[in-house]
């Protein structure tokens, strides 16, 4: 009698530590890839070079650049005299630094300062408020347009692509980055202040074997020549 329960009993035993066990294992070995894609994440971002860093150019830079970009008519001048100060401050205060969406991402999303609406065929100059402080001059920034800007409504970077050198940082305008976008679409374009809207890449250059170029920058867009 006892050898028949026993009989009964033991296979349904097997069956559920079996189960158990196997879960457990399944359980520890998807905790181990995690663990692993962790590691390899980190060790990939570890092992990749430090070329400078993004800053914001300075609340004098910044003010004269917007205002040069944003011109007030006469009227507006007076009427805003006393309010024009605080505005920009507030501005330049909520300014964010680029940063990348993901620990596997290539480039910096950059967001705009202010909030923009664009008709179709319509442009504007942002004045993003930062500037690029590259530390190895092997290295440039480009700048390109965010993937789901140009498929979801074909806006563009004017210059199509954007080249901060090297040596922008040293600029009199102390390196501050612009981008001039068109809407390029069929519909309007909103963005609030803090959307995404422009991705900065470095990347290494070469120079020729014969090169001789000895001329130091001092101006700021379009200082090298025409």
């Amino acid at each position: 009698m006892l050898a028949s329960i026993v009989i009964q009993i033991t296979p349904v035993f097997c069956t559920g530590w079996l189960w158990n066990t196997r879960r457990t294992m399944q359980k520890y070995s998807r905790s181990a890839n995690r663990s692993d894609r962790s590691n390899n994440r980190s060790n990939s971002r570890n092992k990749r070079s430090v070329v400078g860093h993004f800053e914001k150019v300075e609340l004098r830079q910044f003010s004269k650049d917007f205002i040069a970009t944003f011109p007030l008519s006469e009227t507006d001048r007076e009427e805003l005299a006393e309010t024009i100060v605080d505005v920009i401050s507030d501005v330049y205060d909520h300014i964010s630094l680029p940063k990348r969406g993901t620990i596997g991402s290539a480039a910096y999303d950059f967001v705009t300062p202010i909030a923009i609406k664009l008709k179709p065929g319509d442009s504007v100059n942002i004045p993003t408020g930062i500037r690029a402080v590259i530390e190895d001059p092997q290295f440039c920034l480009l700048l390109l347009p965010r993937s789901s800007m140009g498929f979801k409504y074909r806006l563009r970077l004017d210059n199509t692509v954007g080249l901060i050198d090297y040596d922008y940082q040293f600029a009199d305008n102390s390196g501050h980055i612009f981008a001039k976008i068109t809407n390029e679409g069929a519909k309007d374009v909103e963005l609030q202040a803090g959307d995404r809207f422009m991705q900065g890449l470095f990347v290494p250059f070469g120079i020729t074997s014969d090169d001789d170029t000895t001329e130091e920058r001092s101006g700021g867009i379009g200082s090298t020549g025409n």
